[in-house]
């Protein structure tokens, strides 16, 4: 079988090239740089401080780039929100997205809406025909912003790339970028809008990772396969579009899917989600590293725990050393 590969994610924990040094030195094979929050300019320091390492360490790791495309996030907060459980929030009170706010109008009352991967859940209210529409924290926590929202049930219509997506891909070369991941791919469409992209800013190179997160790119697996280089099993925002019981189960349906027809694919989110602030991770989430090995993962990736974790070279050592055993138990 092929060497899994281990990717970790660019952040403020990981800046420091020696740090970087180490990460690699543990096993990384890669980073991903997520585009939702900061430009490839505005990451300069960020991807310089990755290949000083690389040169250091006489290796060549990949860079991933994770574009916006129709993922809805809200806008930024001049300082995190605190939203209490059980309080009651004017719709304004958060910047949702002109999408957003428009379909929240003329959705029914009660209507789910998701925070940050799922972890904060509003619903809307009318208290009375005067108070206009409202939100109810049921789920509450910490909001910071430019994090993710979602409507669950909903359909909302996005273009596939945003202007600032397109702008990127034409800078990739300069950046050295390897490969591009398009989240919430719905249709093979979306997937083909992008080689376009990658095409005339003379990108073809560039490797095209599709991350299914949502039931339309579930049930459009079949076609989206021949039109990418790797699957991604984004266990995140698929969390918020099935019921989370559910999601072990549709990880097992798309991986098998990918197995049956030879392409290859990514499991990553929450992977050892318990060491942004533990210096060693659960042994349960050891043992879903493991099996996603088992399934015939091609890689396997961290996001949060090397970005703004407290510990991101022993994350990389746990995640490649986990793999590796699973390799040799195969």
């Amino acid at each position: 079988m092929k060497k899994v590969k281990i990717y970790g994610t660019l952040g403020p924990s990981c800046r420091d090239p020696e740090v970087l040094g180490q990460m690699l030195e543990a096993g990384m094979d890669g980073i991903r740089l997520n585009l939702s929050h900061a430009t490839l300019a505005e990451s300069a320091g960020l991807i310089e401080a990755l290949h000083s390492a690389a040169d250091a360490s006489g290796v060549k790791p990949e860079l991933l780039i994770d574009m916006q495309g129709p993922e809805l996030r809200i806008g930024a907060l001049n300082q995190p929100m605190f939203l209490a459980d059980g309080a009651l929030l004017g719709i304004d009170e958060i910047p949702f997205p002109n999408a957003v706010w428009e379909a929240l109008q003329s959705l029914p009352t009660g209507q789910e809406i998701l925070l940050d991967d799922g972890k904060l859940l509003l619903k809307t209210v009318r208290l009375s025909s005067a108070s206009g529409l409202q939100l109810r924290v049921e789920r509450g926590g910490v909001l910071e912003g430019r994090k993710s929202v979602a409507l669950p049930g909903s359909h909302i219509q996005t273009a596939a790339l945003t202007e600032q997506d397109r702008a990127q891909i034409h800078q990739a070369k300069e950046y050295g970028v390897t490969a591009v991941m398009q989240p919430f791919v719905r249709s093979r469409e979306d997937l083909q809008e992008l080689r376009c992209a990658l095409d005339e800013a003379g990108c073809r190179q560039l490797r095209l990772l599709a991350k299914v997160e949502n039931r339309a790119g579930i049930a459009a697996l079949p076609e989206l396969i021949p039109c990418c280089d790797e699957i991604v099993i984004a266990r995140g925002d698929l969390g918020s579009a099935v019921e989370l019981w559910e999601l072990p189960a549709v990880q097992k349906q798309i991986a098998r899917t990918c197995r049956e027809a030879g392409r290859d694919f990514m499991v990553v989110t929450q992977m050892l989600d318990s060491m942004i602030h533990r210096p060693v991770p659960t042994r349960a989430e050891l043992s879903d590293v493991f099996n996603a090995v088992l399934d015939g993962a091609a890689s396997v990736m961290v996001t949060g725990e090397t970005a703004v974790g407290e510990y991101p070279v022993a994350v990389i050592r746990y995640l490649a050393n986990t793999v590796r055993r699973a390799e040799a138990f195969i």
